[in-house]
């Protein structure tokens, strides 16, 4: 490690990260060089983006093809110190030492050649940071018994808080407010029905950190400020619950601090930028999770941070397409590269729907009313629906606008009507926000009370 000049800059040797970067992820990274990770601390810079549509990148052969034989020249390739990735400070350096700083080459550091390409982003961090926080939170539990991190009585269940967010102003399209306010409602539901805390936020705690990487802050924040909560359950403002009778199975991840939807096959042997998706996830109040979320953050600054390890990332997962540095490939890329690290504390969660694509799903509801019923979860009535790739708060979509929204008024009405015969009442379609009564108003009101709350009751047809 060299450092230059008066300013704080660091660049790290190719030499004492090869080969804990051969045995964690077997690849180097591309455009025909191979890439050196700067490691500060706990928190290391690593290399990862992603987002988009998913089902699109996955149907792209020609981008995975493109991609592997790209890889496969990389892994050829003889002369390794191409690229130097370096993490500058943002705080303390006169002018002077700024201007020396900007006139380096990579061949400044040593160990580089001349002729290899030097990659400058900002130092960045969510905050101070915080140590012991397990010890520190068990000790404010203890003196605050009224807030405890179990709760539902008999059912002793970890206390979880559902956290969704939308942009502070109005959307774009109007229809687009008239949506987020249905999948807002939808999640208001399912957490009355089950007793969870929820937070829907509007502000940019972090204006470093926008669009997809907005979410990271605030998970932060929220951890600390209630620590009576065991569980931060992140869920994408697209996202609509369509199994209102489900229940997270919290027990079934005791000694997992995180839990998110994934393919592992994908993760491990393909690379693939789909592997998990990061608009739906778990995150444990606790140290280790306070710190993946340092070691996640990095990549998120906006500005040429971005714009480069999104470069760089686009070459290391296969089929994604080149954008800027977003969370989901981030988080694929942190936790392939540091594996040991972090992975037995993760659960991928293949059994349910915790992210379900939404175009596989919303023509198909009909068919899943008349064969089976809610709890269940699984492809056969899906706990989530996500409409990843409709962007219809903004100016633009992966998708035609008018599918988005039809696909959203289906699902949000096929979650409706869970909720709506507790009180009698049915949407007379799935395509209509129209209701009609489904009891007889003369039956005993507790009677049908007792009928109603049998949540995972199959439809029937009238």
């Amino acid at each position: 490690m060299g450092a230059v000049g008066g300013g704080r800059l660091r660049a790290s040797s190719l030499k004492k990260q090869r080969q804990r970067t051969m045995n964690n992820i077997k690849i180097t990274l591309l455009c025909g060089f191979i890439t050196v990770l700067v490691l500060r601390g706990t928190a290391g810079f690593n290399l990862l983006v992603s987002t988009g549509d998913p089902d699109g990148a996955a149907s792209d052969a020609k981008v995975v093809e493109d991609v592997e034989r790209i890889l496969a020249e990389i892994r050829s390739d003889s002369e390794p110190d191409d690229v130097v990735f370096v993490v500058e400070g943002d705080g303390g350096s006169s002018s002077s030492s700024s201007s020396s700083l900007s006139n380096l080459t990579a061949a400044s550091f040593g160990n580089f050649s001349s002729a290899a390409t030097m990659v400058r982003v900002k130092e960045y961090s969510l905050g101070p940071k915080v140590s012991d926080w397990d010890a520190r939170r068990q000790e404010w539990l203890s003196r605050n018994p009224s807030f405890p991190a179990r709760v539902g009585g008999s059912s002793n269940r970890p206390r979880v808080l559902l956290v969704t967010g939308s942009p502070p102003g109005p959307c774009d399209n109007p229809a687009g407010d008239h949506y987020l306010l249905k999948a807002t409602k939808n999640k208001i539901d399912y957490c009355r029905l089950h007793g969870i805390d929820i937070v829907h936020n509007m502000a940019h705690l972090d204006p470093e950190l926008t669009g997809y990487w907005s979410k990271i802050p605030l998970v932060r924040r929220l951890m600390l400020a209630h620590p009576e909560v065991e569980w931060i359950w992140w869920v994408d403002s697209d996202a609509i619950f369509t199994d209102m009778a489900f229940e997270l199975p919290l027990d079934r991840y005791d000694g997992r601090n995180l839990v998110v939807h994934g393919y592992p096959d994908l993760l491990f042997e393909k690379r693939s930028w789909i592997s998990l998706n990061a608009g739906i996830f778990l995150l444990r109040n606790c140290q280790w999770s306070l710190d993946l979320l340092d070691a996640w953050v990095p990549m998120g600054p906006k500005g040429p941070s971005r714009v480069e390890a999104g470069k760089l990332l686009t070459a290391s997962l296969t089929g994604r397409p080149p954008f800027d540095a977003d969370d989901q490939s981030a988080l694929i890329h942190l936790l392939l590269i540091q594996k040991d690290r972090w992975m037995d504390k993760v659960h991928v969660e293949t059994e349910f729907y915790l992210h379900g694509f939404w175009t596989g799903l919303v023509d198909r509801y009909e068919q899943m009313m008349e064969e089976h019923h809610p709890g269940l979860g699984d492809d056969r009535w899906p706990f989530i629906t996500h409409f990843v790739g409709c962007k219809t708060c903004g100016r633009y979509e992966d998708y035609p606008l008018d599918r988005c929204l039809r696909g959203m008024e289906r699902a949000f009405n096929f979650a409706d009507n869970q909720v709506l015969r507790l009180y009698g009442f049915r949407h007379r379609s799935l395509d209509t926000a129209k209701v009609r009564r489904v009891t007889d108003p003369a039956a005993n009101p507790l009677e049908a009370k007792e009928a109603a709350l049998k949540m995972d009751a199959k439809f029937d047809r009238t």
